[in-house]
């Protein structure tokens, strides 16, 4: 729904100065967030930059990423094992109402700028720190990356087919998932401040970010006396049916009868009735006894029609289903593309690209349109003399003896 405000409102961040230390994909998606909400982002990076950027320089694919992650931000660098890295640091801090960091626990106590010495300095300053596996705990020192988080977490326990290994999830889910936490800890704290004054340490972690995700396979162990039930594959529970993907004359399809109404819908849309009264096929019970029959009389039909007619009519008889998209024919969408959730972004360095705004919808304002990630450094003379007065000379001094 278009408010009649469309438009006319600020972005609900716009104001709001943030210091992101963040790195690879957490911390960035978090801030990324913020700076999609308006928010001033400047990303700082030590002067060989952030280990994704670093990816970039030995010829991967990080650039596609960063332009993801890393869009509408400003970037300077800075160098905090140096004195003057961290005393630029702190002169900044009084400027800031957030600074957000995902290192390895205890790192930047180590450098002796850690929350509570930043915050003597600015006690409005919400400090937020996202990590692997918390600021606390016998796991906390452990490295993580998403696939390790994945492992930790059960995730992989209950994914792949059955009698098959564990197998990891495509997506960064840990990653994404720990951004997204640390954002919303990231608001409320600042919706708090607005009460008292006073800013505070917000922590997330991945793994308790994505533990929730485990809800159905949870249930589905108490349900089964505590014994884990067998991976369901593209299953998505042994005792509903039909709830799983399907072959079509072009690719796949994704089904799901979650209710009776459903069962009976799909029948209709099959041009089958009369399954629907069908002892063997009748109940969620009967047709999950007889699964691979109920399988089979989808696929029968499925199979000889193309993934997107059969997603038209399952739509039209109401039926949960999706058609499996590649990568390629989600980037065309047209939906995304009606809901400014996907924008072309002409890149400096890869041309014409497609890439996800912000999920989060403020009625009354824009989606933010992209703007390409910003080159290692590439603000240092722009926010130091904004924020802290200095000349050009100043700047290109400090660059020299090693600070940023």
């Amino acid at each position: 729904m278009q408010s009649e405000f469309e438009g006319k409102m600020d972005p609900p961040l716009k104001g709001i100065k943030v210091l992101d230390f963040g790195q690879v994909y957490q911390g960035p998606y978090a801030t990324y967030l913020m700076a999609q909400a308006g928010a001033d982002v400047i990303k700082i990076e030590a002067p060989t930059g952030e280990p994704l950027r670093q990816r970039e320089v030995r010829g991967g694919s990080a650039v596609f990423q960063m332009g993801m992650l890393n869009a509408n931000k400003r970037a300077i660098t800075l160098d905090l094992k140096t004195e003057k890295g961290k005393q630029l640091l702190r002169d900044l801090v009084p400027h800031m109402d957030i600074l957000l960091e995902n290192f390895t626990p205890g790192v930047m106590d180590r450098l002796g700028v850690g929350a509570a010495s930043l915050q003597k300095i600015n006690p409005r300053l919400i400090y937020a720190s996202g990590t692997g596996y918390g600021l606390s705990g016998p796991d906390k020192d452990a490295m993580a990356m998403d696939i390790t988080v994945q492992a930790m977490s059960g995730i992989m326990s209950v994914t792949g087919e059955d009698g098959g290994p564990p197998v990891r999830v495509g997506p960064a889910i840990a990653d994404f998932m720990g951004g997204i936490h640390l954002y919303s800890g990231v608001m409320t704290a600042l919706y708090e401040r607005e009460r008292t004054g006073i800013g505070r340490v917000v922590e997330t972690s991945m793994l308790e970010s994505v533990y929730p995700t485990l809800a159905s396979s949870l249930g589905a162990m108490y349900d089964n006396n505590g014994e884990i039930p067998p991976r369901p594959g593209n299953r998505g529970a042994l005792n509903t049916a039909p709830y799983s993907v399907f072959e079509a004359a072009d690719g796949h399809i994704s089904i799901f009868c979650l209710k009776e109404n459903h069962w009976k819908n799909l029948c209709d849309a099959m041009s089958k009735p009369e399954l629907a009264e069908d002892s063997r096929f009748a109940t969620s019970e009967g047709r999950a006894q007889n699964l691979e029959l109920t399988e089979q009389v989808v696929t029968d039909w499925s199979s000889q029609l193309p993934k997107d007619e059969v997603f038209r009519l399952l739509c039209e008889h109401r039926v949960p289903a999706a058609p499996v998209r590649t990568m390629k024919e989600v980037s065309t969408s047209e939906h995304m593309f009606a809901r400014d959730s996907l924008q072309k972004l002409d890149h400096p360095d890869l041309g014409e690209v497609t890439l996800p705004t912000s999920p989060l919808r403020y009625q009354g304002t824009p989606q933010t349109k992209l703007t390409a990630s910003p080159r290692l450094g590439q603000h240092n003379h722009e926010v130091l003399a904004e924020l802290l007065g200095l000349s050009a000379d100043q700047v290109d001094q400090l660059h020299a003896e090693g600070a940023i």
